[in-house]
């Protein structure tokens, strides 16, 4: 099972907090700007879990999900954003979404969506 975990976000301070929090935590990540620059990486296909902006410029990370479904790729995903909607939420994890979570991320709240995620692919023994 794939085990890469990348990020999609339009703001470069998130990017760069969540590429540390990933490595110290142990797993493998990549880090995109915009959903196409995700979309047109090499790292698609080694994507296990996508951690995606609800709004950003151009496609949405919910409009990002629903690409990946369509196109056959059926990568776990958790959605954030700095506007949570309860509507938004509720459609979101009808949809499949595995977590809905609101910034700044909550560290533990997100391990656990992580753990649900990828639950074959933990980080290495010693991190949380």
């Amino acid at each position: 099972m794939n085990s890469l975990v990348s990020i999609v976000d339009d703001n470069w301070f998130f990017l760069d907090s969540m590429q540390r929090l990933m490595d110290a935590l142990g797993y493998a990540v990549e880090t995109f700007s915009s959903a196409s620059e995700f979309l047109n990486s090499p790292h698609l296909v080694d994507t296990a879990c996508l951690i995606a902006d609800v709004h950003m410029p151009a496609m949405s990370g919910v409009e990002l999900y629903r690409h990946l479904l369509h196109e056959g790729y059926p990568i776990r995903i958790i959605l954030v954003t700095a506007y949570p909607n309860d509507l938004d939420r509720a459609q979101a994890m009808n949809d499949g979404v595995i977590c809905y979570l609101r910034k700044p991320i909550d560290e533990e709240h997100l391990l656990r969506c992580l753990r649900a995620a990828l639950p074959t692919a933990q980080p290495p023994e010693g991190n949380p």
